[in-house]
């Protein structure tokens, strides 16, 4: 088994003692050519890019993704244009760790195995699918596990509990903690129950643990910077780009502060 893009790039973190910052945006918003201009502008800074596939129904997410998802929808972006984005960037040279966060309809709409296909082809290094259970997910492992060009990144939360060892079982990558229960972009105020929960998906895991779902600065995380291996921000990532009317330098920017205040 060879290790992918985001399987080197963890493996690299780690010898340097370092911690991972990850980002998600919409495919297509405002446009593809901006998108694609904002993942170029987060190398070096950016450890791994979640670039969110519009869907109609985006169910895992709150008010600032679904705005994101219907308005890249209204510009046109689809699964094809953004598979075509990747072999650009790709072409272009870009080793950038980049995943898909999407959901399981867009998939077997396309055709489990012709997707894969498609993603190995693309250069998509992995895939988060919020809606797909874990009990579910044996005809998508099956079909991935025929190249290990793109792998299925596992998310876990509080009420996974007992189910937390078999779903990391075989997990590759990274582990994607969601702190929070309900949908992305909430805040919260931490406390010793988020401790440990972190601390026993921690001791299981045998590949990094990252946070999400509410996460806006390296404050954010300070109680728990020691168990967690890195962050992922999204609906604040999101409004920081609308603000700066998706400016490439603001990805930039920010990626780059945050990177140096979590290390």
């Amino acid at each position: 088994m060879s290790l992918n893009r985001i399987e080197k790039k963890m493996e690299e973190l780690k010898a340097q003692n370092k911690k991972a910052v990850i980002t998600y945006i919409t495919a297509g918003l405002p446009n593809m050519d901006a998108t694609k201009e904002i993942i170029k502008a987060q190398e070096g800074n950016t450890s791994v890019i979640e670039l969110g596939i519009p869907f109609s129904d985006p169910i895992a997410d709150g008010p600032v993704i679904q705005q994101a998802s219907y308005e890249a929808i209204q510009a046109g972006a689809s699964l094809k244009k953004t598979f075509a984005l990747m072999e650009g960037l790709r072409k272009e040279g870009s080793e950038q760790p980049i995943l898909f966060m999407m959901y399981y309809n867009t998939i077997v709409n396309y055709g489990i195995n012709a997707f894969v296909k498609k993603c190995n082809e693309a250069g998509v290094d992995g895939l988060i699918v919020p809606d797909l259970p874990f009990e579910e997910q044996d005809d998508l492992l099956k079909a991935l596990e025929q190249n290990d060009a793109t792998i299925l990144i596992q998310l876990v939360s509080p009420v996974s509990k007992n189910r937390i060892p078999g779903i990391l079982e075989k997990a590759r990558g990274f582990v994607y903690c969601v702190w929070a229960m309900g949908v992305t972009g909430q805040s919260g105020s931490f406390h010793r129950e988020i401790i440990d929960y972190l601390s026993s998906v921690k001791n299981i895991s045998k590949i990094p643990v990252m946070m999400g779902f509410g996460i806006r600065d390296a404050k954010d995380v300070e109680p728990m910077k020691d168990i967690i291996d890195g962050v992922i921000v999204g609906s604040h990532f999101i409004n920081l780009l609308r603000e700066a009317g998706f400016n490439p330098a603001a990805a930039k920017e920010y990626t780059a502060k945050l990177s140096k205040e979590i290390n």
